[in-house]
């Protein structure tokens, strides 16, 4: 009898906002559980877009590399790579990677040798 009295307990305790009462799956706090597997692809089936941008950066040229389909540990290590090859900064957003400055010539170069598929987009 002391332990359902302890439940009780615990059960009030809590605010009644953290209480569920009814919750359907994949709506609440593990959104990863929701999520659909990246099927990755690799290297040499994956076709990369480089190209140098400027849109929305205060006139900063940056190189985004798109086209990627793999998961985002597998990003973040290549992004790494990429950066210390050209000396400089970048980030990961939405499945591209952004590299600042131009370096498009040199990262196509870089990508074939890692035996990804990479042409230069844009002009």
């Amino acid at each position: 009898m002391a332990s359902s009295k302890s439940k009780q307990q615990t059960n009030q305790s809590k605010p009644a906002t953290e209480r569920i009462i009814y919750q359907e799956f994949g709506s609440g706090s593990n959104p990863a559980a929701v999520q659909r597997g990246v099927e990755e692809l690799p290297p040499n089936q994956q076709n990369l877009r480089v190209q140098a941008s400027r849109k929305g950066r205060k006139g900063k040229t940056v190189t985004v590399i798109s086209g990627f389909q793999c998961k985002e540990e597998t990003l973040t290590q290549l992004l790494k790579q990429l950066k210390a090859q050209c000396g400089s900064g970048g980030t990961v957003k939405d499945n591209t990677l952004e590299i600042q400055g131009d370096h498009t010539q040199k990262l196509v170069q870089i990508l074939v040798q890692l035996g990804y598929k990479a042409k230069i987009s844009g002009g």
